[in-house]
C-alpha cells in the first residue's frame, strides 16, 4: 500500500489533543474522518507527536497508508476539502517508503512557545500566553542554560507521563524578545509529557523574579515533580517542525 507523509497545521483550541480519546474530538480523528470521506474506507493516521489539549501545530507530521496510488497533491487537496470547516490543514503530502514512520523515524522535534508580555488583554493574538508582569529575558536564558543537555527531567514531566525513562537530551532552549513578544524555542529528539510547558512556566517564574536561575538547576537536580514551577498554559505552545533523515523524506 502506498505510504504518504503529511505535514499538518492546526489550531488546537477545540481539540482534546492530537490523539483520539473518548473525552472529546481529536485532531487525529478529524483527519481520519476526512480521509474516510476521500477514500471510502476507515484509514489510520499515525502522528509524530501527541500534542496535548489546546496545543497548536504548524509542522506536525503524520503518515498514512492508502489502498490506491494517488498523486500527492490530490491527497493533500482532497483531504483539505473534507476537513472543512475544521481548523486543520494538510500543508503537503509526499510519497515515502514503507520504512518511513512519522513517530519512530523522527530525528528532532521543535517547539515554539509564544508569550505576549503586556498588561492589556489580547484582542487578536490567540496562540499566546499573556504575562502582565515585566519579564527579564536575560535571567530566563541563564536559567534555561541549566536545562540544556542530557538530564533526568522527572521534575519537568507530568505525573501521568507514560514514558519508560525520564532521561532526555534537550538540544535547545532559548528565549528571545521582540518588543512585547517573547519566544521560547525548544528542540530535542523527543519530549516528555508536559515537559515544554513545565519548563516555560518555570522560566517565567525566573523572568518575573520569583525564582533565580540557580533555583532551576536545583529543581532539575531534585528529580521531583513538586519542585517544578507552574505549568504554562497550552494556548502558547506550537509544534513547528519535525526533522527526518534526508533519505527518509521522499522516494525518488
Amino acid at each position: 500500500m502506498p505510504r504518504y507523509k503529511l505535514t499538518i497545521e492546526y489550531d488546537g483550541t477545540p481539540y482534546v489533543g492530537w490523539q483520539c480519546q473518548e473525552t472529546g474530538r481529536a485532531v487525529q480523528e478529524a483527519l481520519e474522518d476526512a480521509l474516510e470521506k476521500f477514500v471510502g474506507t476507515a484509514t489510520r493516521v499515525h502522528g509524530a507527536g501527541r500534542t496535548d489539549t489546546g496545543v497548536h501545530a504548524t509542522g506536525q507530521v503524520a503518515h498514512v497508508d492508502l489502498a490506491k496510488d494517488w498523486r500527492a497533491d490530490t491527497v493533500r487537496d482532497a483531504v483539505n476539502a473534507h476537513l472543512r470547516p475544521e481548523p486543520v490543514a494538510v500543508l503537503s503530502a509526499e510519497r515515502v517508503g514503507d520504512d518511513f514512520d512519522a513517530r519512530h523515524s523522527a530525528r528532532a522535534r521543535h517547539y515554539l512557545y509564544r508569550i505576549v508580555n503586556r498588561r492589556p488583554p489580547l484582542a487578536l493574538e490567540r496562540a499566546a500566553w499573556r504575562v502582565p508582569q515585566p519579564l527579564d529575558v536575560a535571567a530566563m536564558n541563564a536559567a534555561a542554560a541549566h536545562l540544556v543537555g542530557r538530564h533526568d527531567f522527572t521534575t519537568f514531566r507530568a505525573a501521568q507521563c507514560q514514558a519508560k525513562s525520564p532521561l532526555r537530551t534537550l538540544d535547545r532552549l532559548d528565549v528571545t524578545r521582540s518588543g512585547e513578544r517573547i519566544e521560547v524555542r525548544a528542540s530535542a529528539r523527543s519530549f516528555l509529557h508536559n515537559q515544554v510547558r513545565s519548563m516555560v512556566g518555570t522560566l517565567v517564574e525566573v523572568g518575573i523574579g520569583r525564582w533565580q536561575p540557580r533555583d532551576v538547576a536545583a529543581a532539575l537536580a531534585a528529580r521531583s515533580r513538586p519542585a517544578c514551577g507552574p505549568v504554562a498554559p497550552a494556548v502558547g505552545l506550537v509544534l513547528t517542525r519535525v526533522d527526518y533523515a534526508p533519505q527518509e523524506d521522499e522516494e525518488s
